[in-house]
């Protein structure tokens, strides 16, 4: 697509109050509606006002907070709204993939093919719920990960588009010889088949993925159709941009065949001082001793130990290949240190704070708008996965004033192009593997 012609494509990242450490103790955010469907689906239909491209929601096996499970809850959002996205982090590491494309294939025909997933090898403090001493190893994740994944999508491909007839003249439901086994057998996984639900209407739900370390990059640029990434600066932007996309070719495919959305946490008012106002208040409401001791864990040493206006110390951050948790998080945490050398642990933290590892932009409409269009402009990004600081405020001051604004630009749709998220998005419908083995 020409420079002029570019348009972002943006997706909510769903939280009750916001992304901001801070958020729920503000007056605007309601912490005690983050279990009520009602107010969940309020959310997700100012999202559609806004003709956002999907909604989606992160997820894990461990720790406490209070969220509801993704596909339950995204079931229940597809019946109140028509066109938007519904994207549910799933993780490989403590699941089966006959689980997972059955509950995908369910949610893409609940939602009339708007279902998308969001690929993740698990965190690591979840091992201990599942039986397990401790979380694989980072290789090992991407390398069963990737099994994991081909044995999802042979399962929908089991069924082919027109296997279901329903001939009732002559008693056959099913085409014979269109509902297949896939007798897989790997290193890891052993499924037989078929699904016990007709292939989704999309083929596949869009696949998504989270990983942006070199392992990320090449199961993303393989098999990913979105990826959902962090880096926090426009040079880093570029260079991840161009660095995915290049890899794209080895594997057939080309750069319009994967997304590729940083996650931006903006906090915008009318003007950068209103903004201003805004971030100070939430900044305010973190304990600094506990959100230190949170970044912390990206590093050998506690940052309590220092002057919050002290360069961060990146001597002694742990090497990438010694993390076994997210590494590509830990890389995206730190690269603006990195790029600056007086860049301060106060700036780490608040950065933190705001996007939990992602870009965050504080600022007047114009000013988000004319940052949203020089990554698109010069292809750093194909557009952003948001997260709003505070919610529901700062959801609904990107809804009702930075989408026209994109959209007075030429910058955003004013409609849906279709009716799946695969139209929204641009991507193909993928053909059924085993009907193309029969041709």
């Amino acid at each position: 697509m020409s420079e002029n012609n570019r348009k972002a494509h943006l997706n909510v990242f769903l939280r009750a109050t916001g992304h901001h450490a801070g958020a729920w103790r503000h007056a605007d955010s309601k912490p005690e509606l983050e279990l009520d469907i009602e107010y969940l689906a309020q959310l997700a239909q100012l999202a559609e006002r806004g003709k956002l491209d999907s909604v989606f929601l992160a997820d894990g096996y461990a720790g406490g907070g209070s969220k509801l499970e993704p596909f339950t809850l995204l079931s229940a959002l597809a019946s109140v709204t028509k066109h938007i996205g519904l994207i549910a982090t799933v993780g490989t590491v403590y699941n089966e993939p006959f689980h997972v494309a059955r509950q995908f294939a369910s949610l893409d025909h609940i939602s009339g093919g708007r279902a998308g997933w969001n690929i993740v090898t698990g965190a690591g403090s979840a091992a201990h719920n599942f039986g397990l001493d401790e979380h694989p190893e980072h290789a090992q994740r991407y390398e069963t990960g990737e099994e994991f994944v081909e044995v999802v999508k042979q399962l929908w491909d089991s069924w082919e588009d027109d296997a279901l007839i329903y001939d009732k003249k002559n008693g056959r439901l099913t085409e014979q010889g269109k509902v297949h086994e896939i007798n897989f057998n790997g290193h890891t996984y052993s499924v037989k088949g078929p699904l016990n639900i007709p292939r989704p209407p999309q083929g596949y739900p869009v696949l998504v993925q989270a990983g942006s370390s070199e392992a990320g990059k090449e199961l993303a640029a393989k098999t990913a159709e979105v990826i959902f990434t962090a880096q926090q600066t426009f040079e880093a932007g570029r260079e991840f941009y161009t660095d995915v996309k290049s890899r794209l070719a080895k594997y057939g495919r080309t750069a319009d065949e994967l997304v590729i959305l940083p996650g931006l946490a903006p906090i915008v008012a009318d003007t950068e001082a209103e903004a201003r106002d805004i971030e100070a208040e939430l900044h305010a409401y973190v304990d600094t001793k506990r959100a230190l001791r949170n970044l912390s864990e990206r590093f050998t040493v506690d940052l309590s130990d220092y002057d919050l206006d002290d360069p961060v110390p990146l001597d002694k951050a742990k090497p990438s290949e010694e993390f076994n948790g997210i590494r590509s998080r830990q890389e995206a945490v730190l690269d603006p240190a990195r790029r600056d050398e007086s860049f301060t642990i106060r700036q780490l933290l608040y950065r933190n704070n705001g996007g939990h590892g992602h870009i965050t932009f504080t600022g007047s409409v114009l000013q988000t708008a004319d940052f949203i269009e020089k990554w698109i402009r010069n292809y750093a990004a194909d557009g952003f996965n948001i997260l709003p600081q505070l919610v529901p405020t700062g959801l609904e001051a990107f809804i009702d004033k930075v989408i026209p604004e994109l959209q007075n630009r030429g910058l955003f749709r004013t409609e849906y192009e279709g009716a799946t998220l695969r139209e929204s998005l641009g991507l193909k419908r993928p053909a059924n593997v085993r009907h193309l083995q029969r041709q």
